[in-house]
């Protein structure tokens, strides 16, 4: 950019202006009510395990809810619950973090100071790598919470069937949900940017979980990138189909080209 941020990106060298940025975004986040309300939502994984574990268990508990749970896969037990988790996460996960990467991408617009950040010396590539970056960041920050949220809801429980094997093939399987999950936000984050705020992008976010929920419930989940994150750790039973080698390419080209769109689009922003 030029000293107005123009679409060269002249101004501020590449490494000193993404630095910027980065702290700039990080401020925006720790100002903002996004952390506290992101980290309640992932939070809500762990305590609906819990919940749906003591209705099964209990003496008079409903049969719907014991039924509901063994479709799932969950048991009353440390390797039952902690795959209830994945399960959860691996919708609910999409929809938590989209929703942080439609406000990363969308407040500019909402609060009105897009045409701020595109008048800054920075190049434009190093803006959006910055948004990119911070939402990477704190998304697997809520991972991690979810997990440790787990960890102590199950301890409260007093889970059977605990083993150091268990919880790695758990955090395993939450680490390979996560890094699908997040590599698709790249479309959440032109939807927001070409749409001018968070409608378009939440939108989306609500579109492709839906279709991801009924694509999978008919074997097609592998053809939509959308319902590779779930299918890669089993989550919802194997009889909603696997992922081969098509499903995981989709999922890269959806993330490089959502990418590579919303840094075109950044720079042609006026």
């Amino acid at each position: 950019m030029s000293a107005r941020g123009g679409p060269l990106g002249r101004g501020l060298s590449w490494p000193t202006g993404l630095v910027v940025a980065c702290r700039a975004e990080v401020s925006k986040l720790r100002h903002s009510l996004v952390p506290a309300l992101t980290a309640g939502g992932i939070c809500l994984a762990p305590l609906m395990g819990g919940v749906f574990l003591l209705a099964q268990r209990a003496p008079g508990g409903s049969a719907a809810v014991r039924d509901k749970m063994a479709a799932l896969g969950g048991t009353p037990d440390w390797p039952g619950y902690l795959g209830l988790l994945t399960t959860i996460y691996a919708a609910g996960g999409l929809v938590v973090l989209g929703i942080l990467t439609a406000w990363l991408f969308g407040r500019e617009f909402s609060d009105r100071t897009a045409v701020d950040i595109l008048a800054l010396p920075v190049r434009r590539s190093a803006v959006v790598l910055a948004k990119f970056a911070v939402g990477i960041a704190w998304s697997a920050a809520l991972t991690a919470l979810m997990m440790l949220g787990g960890l102590l809801v199950g301890a409260a429980l007093t889970l059977p069937g605990w083993s150091a094997a268990v919880v790695l093939a758990a955090v395993r399987d939450l680490a390979v949900c996560y890094a699908l999950s997040v590599v698709l936000q790249t479309p959440v984050a032109l939807a927001a940017s070409a749409g001018r705020g968070y409608l378009p992008a939440v939108g989306l976010v609500l579109v492709v979980v839906v279709l991801a929920q009924a694509l999978a419930s008919v074997g097609a989940g592998g053809w939509f990138p959308w319902a590779v994150p779930a299918l890669a750790v089993g989550a919802g039973g194997q009889d909603m189909g696997a992922v081969g080698a098509v499903g995981y390419a989709l999922v890269a080209v959806t993330a490089v080209g959502g990418a590579l769109a919303t840094v075109w689009w950044w720079y042609r922003a006026e």
